[in-house]
C-alpha cells in the first residue's frame, strides 16, 4: 500500500500534498487487527535511475537459494517430530515458547519494543517467529539480539510513524 493517498508521504523526491487528517483516514482503512496479522512490514522507497542503472554487486542468487534452503533443511529437522508444522510460520504460542528462547538482552529488547511502540500480544509472536527464522538464514541455534531487532524492525506499520 501507498503511505498516503497521494503516495508522497515518505518520499524525499516529491511533496506530500495530504493533510494529516487524510493520512489517518488512510491509513485507518486497513483494521489494526488485520495489520497485526502481517508478519512483515517493510517501506519500499522510490529507487532513481542512478541506482537502476547501476552495476549490482550484490549478492547472487545462487548464495540466496543456498542460504534459504540450509534455513528450510534446519526448520524440517526442528519440526520432524511435529505432526503439523513444516516451517517457522505454522508455529503456534506452545512451539514458539518452546524453539524461540531469547537471552536476557534479547527479552529486555522486545520488552522495550512492545511497551514503546505499543505491539500486542500477536505481533509479539510473529517478531518470535521472524527472528527464528532470520537465525535460521543466520545459520544459527540461538535468536540473537540482532535477530531479534531486524524483526521488530520488520513491523513499521504497527507503529505512528506513519502518522505526523
Amino acid at each position: 500500500m501507498n503511505p498516503c493517498p497521494c503516495g508522497y508521504l515518505t518520499d524525499p523526491a516529491h511533496d506530500c500534498t495530504c493533510t494529516p487528517y487524510q493520512v489517518q483516514k488512510y491509513m485507518a482503512k486497513i483494521s489494526g487487527p488485520l495489520l497485526d496479522r502481517i508478519d512483515i512490514h517493510v517501506e519500499v522507497p522510490a529507487v532513481n535511475y542512478k541506482d537502476l542503472a547501476a552495476e549490482s554487486d550484490g549478492e547472487i542468487s545462487e548464495k540466496i537459494r543456498e542460504r534459504v534452503f540450509l534455513a528450510r533443511k534446519r526448520q524440517n529437522l526442528r519440526f520432524e517430530k511435529e505432526k503439523s508444522i513444516f516451517a517457522n510460520a505454522h508455529m503456534q504460542s506452545r512451539e514458539i515458547r518452546k524453539y524461540c528462547s531469547i537471552d536476557t538482552q534479547g527479552q529486555l529488547m522486545l520488552k522495550n519494543a512492545i511497551s514503546k511502540l505499543g505491539l500486542s500480544a500477536r505481533a509479539f509472536d510473529r517478531i518470535l517467529k521472524v527472528s527464528r527464522t532470520i537465525a535460521d538464514l543466520d545459520q544459527t541455534g540461538q535468536i540473537k539480539p540482532e535477530h531479534l531487532a531486524e524483526a521488530i524492525q520488520y513491523r513499521s506499520l504497527d507503529r505512528q510513524l506513519w502518522l505526523y
